[in-house]
Order: C-alpha cells, then structure tokens, then sequence
C-alpha cells in the first residue's frame, strides 16, 4: 500500500534519495532530512498507518541529544521520524547495513554502522558520536541491540547503549513505541494507529553518578511503564 499509493511518486523520489546519499556533502543536515521526512510521510500516509505524538515538548530545544527507544521492527525508525520535527542520525546494526532503501536513508543520515561482535570497531563507533553529539548532531540508539520480537513487552536495555550519552554528558530522552510492530509485521490493510511517546529528559545532573546500567533500568522501565499505560486504556 505505500508503494502503491504512491506509485507515480516512487520513482522520482527514489532517484532523489539515491542521489542524496551519493552527495550527502551537498546538503545540509536540515535539507537532507526535509527530505527524508517527506518520503517518510508519503509512506505513512499511504500505508494506512496514523502516527499519534505525546510529548513532544519534551524533544529539547537545543541540538545535541540522544533518543533511546524500545525496538519493535523495521517502522521503529520511521515513526519517530514522522514524530520529530529536528534532525537526528542513528547507529544501526550491520546485519541490516545493505537493505535497499535503508542503505540509502543511513547514507543520507549520516549514519553510523556497529558490528555488536568487534568490540573495537564499537568503541570507535560510541567515540565517534559522542564527538558529534558534543558537536550538535542528535542521534537515536535501540539500547535493546535488536528488535524485541513480543511487541509491546520490550526487552533489557544495555548499559552499554549509554555510554556516547554519557561521555557527551547530553539530555537522553527515553521514547516509548507502542504497536509500532504493526504497520509491518501484521498482514492487515486496516489503519494501523502508532503511538510515539516522548519521555522527559534525563539531563547529565540527573545521571552523573549512576553507572550505565542503572540508567538503562530506569530508562527501561519508564519506557515499559508508558507503554502499558497506554496499552490500559
């Protein structure tokens, strides 16, 4: 249905994210995104699937941030997107490196690549952006490594998913997906309703002495908290 729906704008805005992601150096960070976020609407709008934001006072207003949302699937991504009006970039997990049009959209993103098993290649990847987000950039982490596969019951959160947030002594702002699986993993052409929740901020005053994975807990279980919730009512 997002392909279909918007069948004669695929190709022309295919050829124009291709040839983003060939020139990123081109664009501004705001162009590039602009962008993105215009196919990402496009596909939201034509998949049948609504996007219901709460919270959103709570994305801070100055650049240099880190989102940490529960991982549901491969929708995750573009929810948060249609949601968030500010640039952000993501680190992604190679397994899914070369999907077409996720290759792209990274590409545009600026994104970064970790392979979970080269503990170096990690380390350089978390020094990497906590240089970036100390510079201004934003970027989005699943402090569950991988999507949960049980919906809305979200899986541990690792404390090393915190360390570029703490290292860059940045705001880390919990984001709670509810049935954001369902656009995807659902064989249903029935409007799919997806709720992106916006946590308050965790500022570096609040963290400093807790070790990372007492943060991840209590990120977990706020994330955990809002979406049941919300799944309640």
């Amino acid at each position: 249905m997002m392909v279909l729906r918007n069948i004669f704008l695929v190709p022309i805005m295919w050829f124009k994210l291709c040839y983003y992601a060939a020139h990123v150096e081109k664009y501004t960070e705001e162009q590039r995104y602009e962008m993105l976020r215009f196919i990402d609407h496009r596909a939201v709008k034509g998949g049948n699937v609504r996007i219901d934001v709460y919270g959103a006072e709570n994305i801070p207003k100055e650049n240099g941030f880190m989102f940490f949302p529960n991982h549901q699937g491969l929708f995750d991504v573009l929810a948060i997107m249609e949601a968030c009006p500010t640039p952000f970039s993501v680190v992604f997990k190679k397994e899914v490196a070369k999907v077409p049009f996720l290759k792209e959209v990274f590409a545009c993103m600026k994104a970064y690549m970790m392979d979970r098993e080269d503990i170096r290649q990690s380390m350089k990847v978390i020094m990497s952006v906590t240089k970036e987000v100390q510079s201004g950039r934003n970027y989005l982490i699943f402090p569950e490594g991988t999507r949960s596969k049980n919906g809305n019951k979200i899986g541990e959160f690792k404390g090393g998913s915190f360390k570029a947030a703490t290292k860059a002594r940045c705001p880390i702002i919990p984001v709670a997906l509810v049935d954001s699986f369902k656009p995807f993993d659902t064989h249903s052409i029935r409007q799919a309703v997806v709720q992106v929740h916006f946590l308050k901020p965790m500022y570096y005053e609040d963290y400093k002495d807790m070790k990372t994975t007492e943060i991840a807990a209590i990120v977990h279980d706020q994330v955990q908290k809002t979406i049941d919730e919300h799944l309640a009512e």
